[in-house]
């Protein structure tokens, strides 16, 4: 009996060490060296070709990516579950993709799912998986042969090839998603796209410091003579993760290494350069490969129409592309990659986002970084797409499948709470609208649409009355809801005022700009004067801009001339623009380009309605006005936690205080002869506690139409 029961604990232990050499550290033994090694993708000089029915087929790469958020978790919580992923998947090929590109390892539902889905179908989806560097690394003293740098890259290069062989363990605590890897999903599997949008400096520095390093010659990839460090050291990432999916599973597929217009392989005139402070390129013609890869290479870039624009600042814009008359610097710039390249091109971001909030302007074609309705969306990915077609691209993927609630973006990131980002929608942040899928808020439907029907408000929700006026409010994760009464109004000729009271620090009793009192001193002010002049302001003191890009935008230091707490100067409210004002004035002193947030757009946004319009923020219902406004154009800056900005010039920046009420009169221009009656609303914020339902924009069903018409 003793002997029997340490034979079984041997055995037992000899397969938990076995277990844990094979699944989790990677430790084989090949049992077939000369098993012929097989591969259903390869490419010529500018096409992708895939291995159908045993021939070889020209693909189109039709893909889009996909994230890992969902509202209430970090994209580290790796929260989306199998059910979540099969529903996308149907819709993702319904549209007329056929391709889904990932970032990072995900969690074992999404592979589990991708399993489930593609098994016995025809036509099934196929996949593009990335390799991640973090963030920190990129912008941490640290260089790309660092081993926290490479080692890790070509770890997780053979972490990805052996999960999707159903081959792998990963345990929580890794970083990345974890579970149980055991479905085999390697046969719908494209290519890998390794890495992630290079930061210039670490392109720049790790040349600098291994100036030496430059050259790498492997078994399926080597650099030529003109190769950098950086791309050496990309070189031999290629090949190690070729030649370990080679050698341990007998299979290649297609290898890329993420790109974008910060380190693309071009000069530009001097100003240019200057100004975009272009230090860095990154090019893949000086990686090649040998005869052993069967597969092959193409050349991944992140393609935005409006950032960076180099080539609308170009003063010499002869050979440059138009369409239908107007000047095309995106087309022309795809153009130049594939003349550039002679493997295929796939763009594999693009797109614009729906946020109300803009980044960047495209100057030529409209496309711009957010503020775009979802019809605009929708007719601006068609035309990205066609441009990326006639140029030559072997392929392309739609930036991004769903919205993402914890993005941040760099022209509101300083008035958020970074922490808490996930628990609320923050319409003014641009990158968090990208999706082609919507959260909107509420477990069925949000509880209230700016479409003109009043169904939805009832006599708990009134705030105010005064004469013959009235105010109703309420709220949820995205917006704050107002519902406004004025007898017979009449929107070509009245004037209402609505002040709001958020901060006890500071605000003003009177507005200058307008001739208007309030009886409590007020930090904004909504004024509804037509469909085309309405705007919310800000009082001078409370204005985010001036406290954070006062420098930029009027080359002064906002605290050496603070602004009284007191002041009746009410402001336009207004968000930095990403535009390279000094090259297009010539004036290196230019400050920079701002537009108006806060002025409101009339339409109808129920998502429901035939002229729905997602910008909407307010309309005219009789004697009736609904609003939307979204929590950051008051200054919230965790409105999940009613956390709001502080006094800048006591903190010198932003500082948060936190409400359990705001105030809210209402006024107009029959009656400015009187103070503004203003009473108080509650606010209780919901926590981490988020609702939300699932919506697919009008840009889907618009890229719907026009994918499947090409079939």
């Amino acid at each position: 009996m003793k002997k029997f029961i340490i034979a079984a604990s041997i055995t037992i232990l000899l397969l938990f060490l076995g277990n844990m050499a094979y699944y989790r550290l990677g430790i084989y033994i090949d049992l077939h060296p000369d098993a012929p090694v097989t591969t259903f993708m390869t490419t010529d000089e500018d096409t992708i070709y895939m291995k159908q029915d045993g021939v070889w087929q020209p693909f189109e790469i039709r893909g889009v990516n996909m994230g890992v958020g969902i509202p209430g978790e970090w994209a580290t919580d790796y929260a989306i579950d199998k059910e979540t992923y099969l529903r996308w998947f149907a819709w993702i090929q319904e549209m007329g993709a056929n391709t889904i590109r990932v970032y990072t390892i995900l969690h074992d539902d999404f592979y589990n799912a991708f399993y489930e889905y593609n098994l016995g179908r025809e036509e099934p989806l196929y996949l593009i998986h990335g390799v991640w560097v973090n963030d920190y690394i990129q912008n941490s003293h640290r260089d790309a042969y660092d081993d926290e740098f490479r080692e890790k890259l070509l770890e997780d290069c053979r972490t990805v090839v052996d999960l999707l062989h159903g081959q792998k363990n990963l345990s929580l605590g890794y970083g990345l998603g974890s579970g149980r890897y055991r479905k085999d999903v390697s046969q719908w599997v494209i290519g890998y796209i390794l890495g992630v949008e290079w930061e210039d400096v670490t392109v720049t520095y790790t040349n600098h410091q291994h100036p030496d390093r430059n050259h790498y010659a492997g078994t399926y990839l080597y650099t030529t003579e003109d190769a950098s460090p950086f791309e050496a050291m990309l070189c031999e990432v290629g090949d190690k993760i070729i030649a370990y999916e080679t050698n341990r599973y007998k299979q290649q597929r297609l290898v890329a290494f993420s790109n974008w217009p910060t380190t693309d392989p071009f000069t530009y005139p001097e100003d240019i350069t200057r100004f975009f402070m272009k230090c860095a390129e990154v090019d893949v013609e000086h990686i090649r490969s040998t005869d052993a890869l069967l597969s092959g290479c193409f050349a991944s870039y992140h393609v935005y129409p409006y950032y960076p624009d180099y080539l609308s600042y170009m003063k010499d814009q002869t050979g440059f592309s138009y369409t239908d008359g107007t000047l095309n610097t995106y087309l022309t710039y795809l153009k130049r990659l594939t003349e550039h390249h002679s493997i295929p091109v796939v763009i594999s971001e693009y797109g614009v986002s729906t946020g109300r909030g803009m980044a960047q302007r495209d100057m030529h074609t409209g496309r711009n970084q957010g503020n775009m309705s979802e019809q605009a969306q929708g007719q601006a990915i068609i035309d990205c797409y066609e441009d990326i077609m006639a140029a030559g691209c072997a392929g392309s993927c739609v930036f991004t499948w769903q919205d993402e609630w914890f993005k941040r973006t760099w022209n509101t990131m300083h008035a958020v709470d970074l922490d808490n980002t996930p628990y609320w929608s923050d319409y003014q942040t641009n990158e968090q609208y990208f999706g082609l899928l919507s959260f909107d808020p509420g477990t069925e439907k949000s509880v209230s649409y700016v479409d003109g029907d009043l169904s939805e408000w009832n006599e708990e929700d009134r705030v105010l009355s005064t004469g013959d006026m009235q105010i109703s409010m309420k709220y949820d994760e995205k917006f704050l809801y107002f519902l406004i009464y004025k007898k017979d109004f009449d929107p070509e000729n009245d004037t209402l005022y609505i002040p709001i009271d958020t901060t006890p620090k500071t605000g003003s009793t009177y507005c200058e700009n307008f001739d208007v009192s309030f009886e409590r001193s007020c930090d904004f002010l909504m004024v509804i004067h037509g469909m085309e002049d309405s705007r919310v302001l800000v009082q001078e003191r409370y204005e985010v801009l001036r406290a954070m890009f006062f420098h930029e935008t009027h080359d002064q230091d906002a605290y050496v001339t603070p602004v009284d707490p007191n002041t009746p100067v009410f402001k336009n409210i207004d968000l930095m623009l990403q535009t390279a004002t000094p090259l297009l004035s010539g004036n290196w002193q230019a400050t920079s380009e701002v537009y108006e947030t806060g002025k409101l757009t009339y339409g109808n946004a129920n998502p429901d309605a035939e002229e729905f319009n997602s910008l909407a923020d307010f309309i005219f219902a009789g004697d009736y006005i609904e609003v939307k406004l979204p929590w950051q154009l008051l200054n919230f800056a965790n409105p999940s936690e009613m956390k709001i900005h502080d006094d800048y010039y006591l903190h010198y920046g932003v500082e948060y205080i936190t409400i359990d009420e705001m105030y809210v009169g209402i006024g107009s221009n029959e009656n400015k002869e009187y103070r503004i009656r203003m009473n108080a609303f509650p606010l209780e914020g919901w926590g981490k506690t988020v609702t939300y339902h699932e919506r697919l924009k009008e840009s889907y069903y618009i890229l719907k139409e026009y994918w499947t018409s090409l079939e």
